[in-house]
């Protein structure tokens, strides 16, 4: 006989011992020093904007535009694996328990993000509203039944396969959470909020209605499972081997011209293979990309006088140390060991390749620390960048990747 309940715990336990295994080289050794200190440092210049912070700042907008994104991104933990369209399909009636479970199951979870997002927000709203840290727990109730709301919501809508129905949802949610929010912390009447979450009722009965006779689509639901699980798996990749870890490359032709200028010599065969794989791997890309936006950001925004180059020079050494996979990223393609180049070559190209982009990454963070009008703070950084950049690659990497 089939039981969903034991089904639900099998695979719950088995992806949160998966989780727990990758997550232990995750978290091990420096990388926890390094967090704590951008930890401290982040709230040390937090806390210094707050007590800064101008009489008409619009505190609620900022909550509501950040707390909206949290509460409208709900998706449902659901566990399926690709097999399940196999031999589950025929179970699917017998499975509203499983499916409860998951949703209770990323509730928890959500909820837990939700409740830290807010209490990182709450010293603003404090600080602003001069009411002290009396409503937060309303306010984290409240909005985790919110929360709940855009669960329920976020599954019906995954019974539908029209790319439009879930990019609309996703828009008219995002307006009902951030307005609901902002109007939350503005602390209007509660008719006005019991208005909203009446339209929240009608908007889960019309999906609900309209869904009541479909069936599950469960190669989405698969797919959007295995997109999560894939996101975490990448990030585990950068510090140990993952077997299920599948490569994603993109083309981007529009790249071509940093791999054009390159001399077509034997001496540039590894630089050219790694170069590509950085350009076309979403991996390696588009950390590079992302780590050097939020570094020129906090920098700009939530750091002063020395504290800049701190926390630029540990925003060029998660960099650097996340680039370190690439070394191993063709080491199961058979092809590249029959090269009939030095193995030499490999390692000044990849030596050369991260400094290339710790250097880029250089110039950019000093460029921000110029605009803000600090230009003697600017060489600072650009000189301790590119000293910090060669030891990093020289001394650091080669050490580590011997190991």
């Amino acid at each position: 006989m089939f039981e969903d309940k034991k089904l639900w715990k099998e695979r719950a336990s088995g992806r949160v011992k998966d989780l727990g295994r990758y997550l232990r080289y995750i978290f091990n050794g420096h990388l926890v020093v390094v967090l704590l200190f951008l930890i401290g440092t982040a709230s040390f210049y937090y806390q210094k904007w707050i007590e800064n912070l101008p009489a008409g700042f619009p505190v609620e907008i900022v909550i509501a535009i950040v707390i909206g994104f949290l509460l409208t991104y709900s998706p449902v933990y659901n566990f399926l694996l690709e097999a399940d369209q196999v031999f589950i399909i025929p179970l699917e009636d017998k499975l509203k328990g499983y499916f409860l479970r998951s949703g209770v199951a990323s509730l928890v979870f959500q909820g837990y993000l939700l409740l830290m997002v807010l209490a990182i927000l709450m010293p603003m709203y404090a600080h602003s509203s001069g009411k002290g840290f009396r409503s937060f727990l309303p306010f984290f109730v409240i909005l985790l039944i919110i929360k709940a709301w855009n669960l329920a919501a976020s599954w019906r809508i995954d019974f539908f396969v029209q790319p439009n129905v879930h990019r609309w949802d996703i828009v008219v949610r995002y307006c009902i959470n951030a307005t609901f929010t902002f109007l939350l912390f503005k602390q209007a009447s509660l008719f006005i909020l019991l208005v909203i979450i009446v339209i929240c009722g009608l908007y889960y009965r019309t999906f609900a209605v309209q869904t009541k006779k479909m069936g599950l689509k469960w190669d989405l639901l698969i797919k959007q499972e295995e997109k999560r699980m894939a996101s975490f798996y990448r990030l585990a990749n950068m510090f140990t081997d993952v077997p299920k870890l599948r490569d994603t490359v993109k083309r981007r032709k529009w790249l071509d011209l940093f791999l054009n200028r390159m001399a077509f010599t034997q001496e540039n065969t590894y630089l050219y293979l790694f170069s590509r794989a950085f350009l076309r791997s979403s991996d390696y890309l588009g950390l590079f990309t992302r780590l050097t936006v939020i570094g020129a950001l906090a920098i700009y925004f939530i750091s002063f006088g020395i504290g800049q180059i701190l926390l630029g020079v540990l925003f060029l050494y998660l960099t650097g140390f996340q680039l370190l996979p690439l070394w191993n990223h063709h080491q199961n393609k058979l092809w590249v060991d029959l090269y009939p180049v030095e193995k030499r070559f490999k390692s000044k190209a990849f030596s050369w390749l991260v400094l290339t982009i710790l250097i880029i990454e250089t110039v950019i963070f000093a460029l921000f620390i110029l605009v803000k009008g600090e230009f003697m703070l600017s060489l600072l950084f650009l000189l301790a960048g590119l000293v910090f950049t060669y030891i990093f690659v020289y001394f650091y990497a080669k050490n580590r990747l011997k190991a």
